[in-house]
């Protein structure tokens, strides 16, 4: 039974996740059209251009453990972002922290969930049924 309310709950944080993410491409698609750039949203380059890669289907540990790691490299990334902009281009630079301050967040719940007790009964129970 646990299991089944963990992965509900793993369901609604990744979907939410997923809006938010879906909302940062669109905040850096409109500030680089700002910029008289052109944004790749080709989804298929997506992979090749991504950071993080994703393996693990059906355990659910080894699933939050990959997005967190992969939140984490995007962290990283927007810091060094933010750092080499510096103050050259304030609005880039406000964008970016926004967006560096909801991807802490996501990497905030992905651990809160690798920390729930129903989460080592979801492992108990994959290891049992193996």
């Amino acid at each position: 039974a646990a299991e089944g309310v963990l992965a509900e709950v793993v369901k609604a944080a990744c979907a939410e996740h997923a809006a938010e993410e879906q909302s940062h491409q669109d905040m850096l698609a409109e500030r680089i059209t700002q910029l008289g750039g052109k944004p790749d949203l080709d989804p298929t380059t997506a992979v090749e251009r991504g950071h993080a890669t994703y393996g693990t289907v059906g355990d659910l540990r080894a699933m939050i453990e990959e997005d967190l790691l992969a939140e984490r490299i995007a962290i990283q990334t927007y810091r060094e972002a933010i750092q080499g902009i510096g103050d050259s281009d304030p609005t880039t630079r406000r964008i970016l922290e926004t967006i560096l301050a909801q991807e802490e967040e996501h990497a905030d719940d992905l651990a809160s969930l690798l920390n729930d007790p129903r989460l080592k009964d979801d492992g108990a129970a994959h290891a049992a049924r193996r």
